[in-house]
């Protein structure tokens, strides 16, 4: 659960980022930017699975980088659903989304070594 909010506050991150960065993006408001992070984040984990599953072909020509294509989607998806975000053309959420995955990799990567150093001390009974 935890995961999931430093998912959600890291998309939040990002979009404000992409907002900033992109001189087409926008965010009307603080609680726009929660609702979008909280709905990226949602997109991922419930979506994102499957659109990865279908592009499998694609993104195995493409040496993964039809992913990013497949995030810029979401991104889009998400500036539908959300009436504070502003992110015109496929172009404009193909940069967020590439924004969002740079602040998202590196966040995976720490919880993925905090979660390998908890399960190290709980295997020395610490």
């Amino acid at each position: 659960m935890s995961r999931l909010v430093l998912r959600t506050g890291a998309n939040t991150f990002a979009l404000y980022a992409a907002a900033l960065v992109l001189p087409a993006a926008a965010l009307n408001s603080v609680w726009a930017g929660l609702l979008a992070g909280t709905v990226l984040t949602l997109l991922h984990v419930f979506i994102r699975p499957f659109m990865l599953l279908i592009a499998l072909p694609v993104n195995l020509v493409t040496l993964g980088l039809f992913t990013l294509v497949i995030n810029a989607w979401m991104v889009m998806l998400t500036d539908r659903m959300i009436a504070g975000l502003t992110i015109p053309g496929f172009w404009s959420a193909l940069a967020a989304a590439l924004l969002v995955t740079l602040v998202n990799l590196p966040l995976t990567s720490i919880l993925l070594r905090g979660r390998i150093i908890n399960m190290s001390n709980l295997q020395r009974g610490k």
